[in-house]
């Protein structure tokens, strides 16, 4: 349940009230605070504290992220860019940072084609422990040169929980990758750095686990997370993953969070990935992520779903007319019968 608190209540008096009767809160933005479970016993013992001025029952088993909780959509801004508003963003680089030279290339690339925020792993997890694994500290600091360089904000991934102060000290976003989806320790620590997070979803996760997983991080009293649809594996094997777009408008009437769509890794083939990114953004998307490289075949990593520089152009002029159209800004054709 939801708990309303008077804007002039006294936090130590509420805290002690609370402890009285045995329950625990969590922040959930201004005067708001979530206390799991919708007991109406305890619903109604709450609203006669003077602190608060209404409980509100949440159905979810996510309440912080369900539209019961927020109606209006969660805008992030993450430098001057804006996740979730009324235009696409788009983020974009290579899957593994590979040197100085090649990431502010990218940068460059990302900036001059109309992208937002560059995207690059700095620490990998990779299927085997003998392929490239990243460059660890030392490839924040060259993303972190980039983003000096062309002042796009910029997103890599954490994999430990014991990481995140080192990688949140670099980055605009923390990554949370499919397989960490539900590893708690890491989704807790991310969420208390009180950094932007994209969570991706896992590659068998449902669409209630997924939201369960951003619940771990809006518990922390982090609001600033971003899901990412990424592919998830089903029993078709001509491409790396399945991009579920049924998950886009679903997951969009449940949550008010913004949601972006992966289609490199979703498809796993780059000769797929511009369609289904416009077909992402159609499916009602507020953004891509995708891999791009000067020259995909010679990239350290995911080299077979990485498109170069003149597809990337086009992807992100055809996602920006798909969006005009569906929000009204472009010229409507009329078209005779």
């Amino acid at each position: 349940m939801i708990v309303m608190l008077n804007p002039k209540h006294n936090q130590q008096l509420l805290a002690q009230s609370l402890a009285e009767l045995g329950v625990t809160a969590y922040p959930a933005g201004a005067n708001r605070v979530m206390i799991a479970g919708n007991d109406a016993d305890l619903a109604n013992r709450l609203a006669q504290l003077p602190e608060v001025l209404e409980v509100v029952p949440v159905a979810r088993p996510y309440p912080l992220a369900s539209r019961e909780f927020q109606q209006e959509d969660t805008v992030i801004q993450v430098r001057d860019v804006l996740i979730g508003g009324s235009k696409p963003v788009v983020m974009a680089g290579p899957c593994s940072v590979e040197s100085v030279e090649n990431i502010v290339d990218i940068a460059k690339a990302v900036k001059r084609l109309g992208g937002h925020v560059l995207r690059g792993g700095a620490f990998k997890p990779r299927s085997s422990p003998y392929s490239f694994q990243g460059h660890g500290e030392e490839g924040l600091k060259m993303m972190a040169m980039a983003r000096e360089i062309t002042g796009l904000a910029i997103v890599s991934e954490v994999m430990e929980p014991d990481k995140v102060a080192l990688v949140a000290e670099y980055v605009d976003i923390l990554q949370i990758g499919a397989r960490n989806m539900q590893n708690y320790p890491l989704l807790r620590e991310a969420g208390k750095s009180m950094k932007p997070v994209l969570l991706k979803r896992g590659l068998s996760g449902t669409i209630e686990e997924w939201l369960m997983a951003a619940e771990y991080i809006l518990a922390q009293g982090n609001p600033n997370v971003i899901l990412c649809e990424r592919g998830i594996r089903t029993f078709e094997t001509a491409t790396r993953n399945t991009l579920d777009l049924n998950a886009v408008p679903v997951v969009k009437s449940l949550t008010h969070l913004p949601v972006i769509v992966d289609p490199s890794h979703g498809v796993g083939k780059r000769a797929f990935v511009r369609p289904m990114a416009r077909a992402g953004v159609a499916a009602g998307a507020d953004g891509v992520i995708v891999e791009i490289h000067p020259t995909p075949d010679q990239a350290m990593s995911d080299a077979a779903q990485t498109i170069d520089y003149q597809e990337f152009g086009l992807m992100v002029e055809e996602i920006h007319r798909i969006s005009d159209v569906l929000h009204g800004t472009r010229e409507k054709t009329v078209v005779g019968v």
